[in-house]
């Protein structure tokens, strides 16, 4: 069930953040995720309209969005993977918004995948100098 977010979700919702962002991203320092952690409490979540999809009371994913089209957040909670769970997310946030951006870690394969499938496409390219990464910026737009 996919429903907005709460102030009571936030202690499950930066946990499934963590447990998702470090598993996806085995090529960043784990300590870099402790350290955003309250940069993604306190300032990105407050300013983003969030959902949360949940399962007999557990979070099991959830979608950020900032300044009204872009994807801050898409995480699902590892063990709840391939079970529509971000397919889902993204069209809650694909009804309400007629474009879409995000960034994506260039070595995130398994993620650029699932955003192509989604129509998502590659408009930009930049290098985060904290992470020593590159980031890809994808865009979807409705038809």
């Amino acid at each position: 069930m996919i429903r907005p977010f709460q102030p009571d979700d936030m202690p499950g919702l930066l946990a499934l953040w963590l447990e998702s962002t470090t598993f996806a991203h085995p090529f960043i320092r784990g300590d870099y995720w402790l350290e955003s952690l309250p940069l993604v409490r306190d300032e990105y979540l407050p300013q983003s309209l969030s959902w949360v999809d949940e399962h007999e009371g557990e979070i099991t994913g959830f979608i950020s969005i900032l300044m009204g089209q872009f994807i801050g957040a898409v995480f699902v909670a590892p063990r709840y993977y391939h079970q529509g769970i971000g397919q889902r997310l993204l069209a809650q946030a694909k009804r309400r918004y007629p474009v879409l951006a995000l960034e994506v870690y260039q070595l995130n394969h398994r993620a650029r995948q699932f955003y192509f499938r989604q129509d998502f496409r590659q408009i930009g390219k930049s290098f985060n100098a904290e992470t020593g990464h590159t980031l890809l910026t994808l865009q979807w737009r409705s038809h």
